[in-house]
């Protein structure tokens, strides 16, 4: 990289510090740590979560898909994002921020000792930490690529450079620092993406080539529908987003959880959606396009790195890598946010007496430990990475196939539909699906699409079954309560 490249970076990661200063000022307590003080605007809180949804593994494990099998990455990845997004917006979303308002919730785990118990609180809130680690390690493995190629720093470097500077303002600042930056990276990410892409379609001879690449590659590049990728894979995943980005991913839940109101969540969830829909559409035409400019390469992965450090001019190369930064950041930190709040909401109190009578300060500092610990442990993953596969398994396989377990008893447990479906219902089908996942990886050996789906449905089957078989004996008075309140916007709801 260049001095000019190197000048970029540096300002960015300025910002970066500067805007962690400026929300360390706004953080008197946890509320405002882990929610904002539910004073984030819709706008922010949209923006916040479309660049939480991704990290620099776009640039790197899916820059590979995108190299090998062309514009199924758009409909694979994209599509089934937007649509699971706006769906959530109806469905989902608003019932986050009324959550906040109705039981006074910092944590996406916190409702579910009222929903269910204790117990199956504490089992959800286990098995997500753990899993988001592996899923965290993943994310900073990625960058660390990126910083191999651009700059020649070796993977363990990058990983604990990258880290330690994401550690710096998510610890002091939280979900502000988080958000707000979110923003930062967005315009960044937005200038660096657009600049690309000009950049090729220029490469490539004009507009014309937007259409005209997929002549030119091979025909299987233009197919919605190709190798691993089939509509089983696409139809699953399309389940799993629309658990993961709706909340099953805790760091996005909590952007629901910050808004002022349900109807603030819907339009933040919407403008997200209409985000992911359009957004990849530019960001990936490059990557469509690199096997054209870079035919043959050992390591597609590297595909794109490779091709903005040889197309673009000097400091646009710092920009672009500071918005592959960007998105990772963006992801890794709001994670880090988002199960801190976990941890020291769900899992501290239940474990020993002294966390549930801690002052306002004494819990923000240990917050804020908490953050520094698991980040830490987030870093040692990244570091061992091939050990479990390398970074698109860990994305893929380990997350993709473990977070509907997870996720179904909580997000499935927001809506009335089933409100029949206990305590019991949700730990069954949380047991159905690991072993699912065991016996389909390990056992039967399956492919991709089956490895990813089963586990999934498994758990809805039994969470929705077993709710279906109590529909004769009625719901929890409490459930029923808690059900109605999460209806409507507060200034709506009857004192119940």
């Amino acid at each position: 990289m260049s001095a000019a490249d190197w000048v970029v970076m540096a300002l960015y990661f300025l910002l970066m510090i500067a805007i962690g200063i400026w929300s360390f000022r706004q953080v008197k307590g946890t509320k405002d740590f882990f929610t904002a003080g539910g004073k984030m605007p819709w706008w922010l809180s949209g923006i916040s979560h479309h660049m939480s949804g991704y990290s620099a593994a776009v640039f790197v494990a899916y820059a590979g898909v995108a190299y090998t099998y062309g514009f199924t990455l758009y409909i694979w990845w994209a599509v089934p994002v937007a649509i699971a997004v706006f769906f959530g917006g109806l469905y989902i979303a608003p019932r986050w921020a009324r959550l906040r308002l109705r039981l006074n919730v910092e944590s996406p785990m916190e409702y579910l000792s009222s929903r269910y118990n204790v117990p199956t609180q504490q089992l959800m809130a286990w098995s997500g930490v753990l899993l988001k680690l592996f899923d965290v390690g993943a994310k900073w493995a990625a960058i660390a690529v990126i910083l191999n190629v651009f700059a020649g720093v070796s993977i363990t470097t990058g990983i604990l450079v990258s880290g330690i500077i994401s550690l710096f303002y998510i610890t002091v600042g939280g979900l502000w620092a988080d958000a707000l930056t979110d923003f930062a990276q967005f315009v960044v990410q937005l200038v660096a993406g657009i600049a690309m892409f000009v950049i090729v379609l220029v490469k490539l001879g004009g507009v014309s080539s937007i259409g005209g690449i997929w002549d030119q590659l091979p025909p299987s590049h233009s197919e919605p529908f190709v190798g691993p990728y089939t509509v089983g894979f696409v139809l699953a995943y399309l389940l799993i987003d629309f658990l993961s980005y709706n909340g099953g991913t805790w760091n996005l839940a909590q952007r629901y959880l910050a808004s002022p109101r349900g109807s603030d969540a819907r339009k933040a969830a919407y403008l997200s959606s209409a985000l992911y829909l359009i957004w990849p559409l530019i960001l990936f035409f490059p990557m469509w396009a690199a096997p054209l400019l870079f035919p043959g390469l050992a390591n597609p992965t590297e595909s794109y790195s490779i091709m903005a450090k040889e197309l673009l001019p000097p400091g646009l190369v710092g920009l672009v890598l500071a918005s592959m930064f960007a998105h990772t950041m963006a992801m890794t930190t709001s994670d880090a946010n988002a199960v801190t709040s976990v941890v020291t909401r769900d899992i501290l109190p239940v474990l020993s007496a002294k966390y549930r009578a801690l002052r306002e300060k004494a819990s923000l500092r240990a917050a804020r430990l908490t953050t520094v610990i698991f980040t830490a442990a987030t870093l040692i993953i990244a570091i061992n990475a091939n050990s479990f596969g390398g970074i698109l398994s860990l994305l893929i396989t380990w997350f993709g196939a473990l977070v509907g377990p997870i996720s179904i008893p909580m997000l499935f447990g927001l809506l009335p539909l089933f409100k029949h479906s206990n305590s019991t219902a949700a730990i069954v089908s949380w047991v159905g699906g690991i072993l699912t996942f065991v016996l389909v990886k390990y056992v039967w050996v399956a492919g991709t699409a089956v490895l990813v789906a089963s586990p999934v449905l498994v758990s809805a089957v039994i969470y929705i079954g077993m709710g279906l078989l109590r529909r004769g004996r009625g719901a929890e008075p409490e459930v029923e309560r808690l059900m109605e309140s999460l209806n409507r916007d507060p200034d709506q709801v009857q004192q119940v």
